[in-house]
């Protein structure tokens, strides 16, 4: 517990520098780095940081998840996000009993192909935008219920001829109880900063608190999580600018206090019936209220989704509902290396 209480103190002190300078939405660089990539996490709302399981792909959302039950755990996801955007994020993760647990991954994002024109609109040609983001996470086991990782991600960006290089962190703990029925999460997001900008203006990353809860019932297939994020920008303000760029106002998206509170949290619902198949949901009140039209919400921030193993490979698909253009569709599929090695 002594050490449980050093690394919380250590993130919490870390946490109150971070919020003294936290920017508003819509001010950062390498925003993909927040974009969901699992199928499962997709499915229960976007981000889930305090679910604590032996799946690779919760690694992306808190490192500390990183464990020995992963070893030699491979993964492949794929996101026809929305309009031509795809992205997609790969990962292995090695443990060693000495040293701890290792993972790698890569996540990229393309945007697509643009038409290349003149202030005069005469085309001269196109060009492409894609983002990339390489993950070094390293965990190690606290104590027989807590555990803490940290994740390394160099970044590259590419926008035509504009080019930018980064450098960001993930830090996080996870703790989880003896009957592994409870598990409660903390992660400081992408703490780090460009090194190269991409027209000598520097622009901060998108920083974040987040925590998070998870609880699967003794005697029903039900686990409950919930995250809160967004921590660093409680008021989640955003600025309108006039047309030569000066500020105007600045403006609280938020209706009451509950509002403003319920924009902060991510809600997730798994029914798992069977350890080889499970049906999940989620809701994500601030993609709603942000994104939905308040004539027709319809079903804007929810999601949806399911998982099944075949033969020895896992299978996910997440479906989230952004608002009535369309939802962005998730799909996962993992395995084990140790699952293909010769019983000689």
């Amino acid at each position: 517990m002594e050490r449980m209480r050093i690394i919380l103190s250590l993130l919490f002190i870390v946490s109150l520098g971070l919020t003294t300078r936290a920017q508003q939405a819509g001010n950062f660089t390498y925003e993909f780095l927040n974009v969901t990539n699992s199928a499962r996490v997709g499915a229960l709302g976007g981000n889930q940081v305090g679910l604590a399981d032996d799946d690779i792909n919760l690694v992306f959302n808190n490192p500390a998840n990183l464990s020995s039950a992963l070893n030699g755990q491979i993964t492949l996801n794929y996101v026809p996000y929305v309009s031509d955007i795809n992205t997609a994020f790969a990962a292995y993760a090695h443990h060693n009993d000495k040293i701890g647990s290792f993972a790698l991954g890569i996540q990229t994002i393309n945007y697509g192909t643009f038409d290349r024109a003149d202030e005069n609109g005469n085309l001269q040609g196109t060009f492409s935008a894609a983002e990339y983001a390489i993950h070094l996470n390293y965990a190690k086991v606290l104590s027989p219920k807590l555990q803490a990782g940290i994740a390394l991600k160099p970044i590259i960006s590419n926008f035509e001829q504009y080019n930018s290089f980064g450098l960001a962190a993930d830090i996080g703990v996870m703790y989880k109880s003896s009957d592994q029925l409870f598990s409660a999460g903390i992660t400081l997001k992408n703490l780090g900063s460009q090194i190269t900008t991409y027209n000598d203006t520097y622009e901060p990353l998108p920083r974040d608190l987040q925590i998070g809860i998870a609880k699967k019932l003794a005697h029903a297939p039900f686990r409950l999580s919930l995250t809160a994020q967004d921590l660093l920008d409680w008021k989640t303000k955003y600025t309108v600018y006039d047309g030569n760029g000066d500020e105007v106002s600045e403006l609280s998206n938020t209706d009451s206090s509950i509002d403003q509170l319920m924009r902060h949290m991510v809600i997730g619902l798994e029914f798992l019936p069977h350890k080889n198949f499970y049906v999940n949901a989620g809701y994500n009140h601030r993609r709603r209220k942000e994104l939905g039209i308040k004539e027709k919400m319809s079903t804007a921030g929810f999601s949806w989704g399911f998982g099944f193993k075949v033969y020895k490979f896992h299978f996910s698909y997440g479906s989230a509902r952004y608002h009535l253009a369309g939802s962005s569709n998730h799909f996962s599929i993992s395995t084990s290396l140790s699952n293909f090695k010769s019983s000689n």
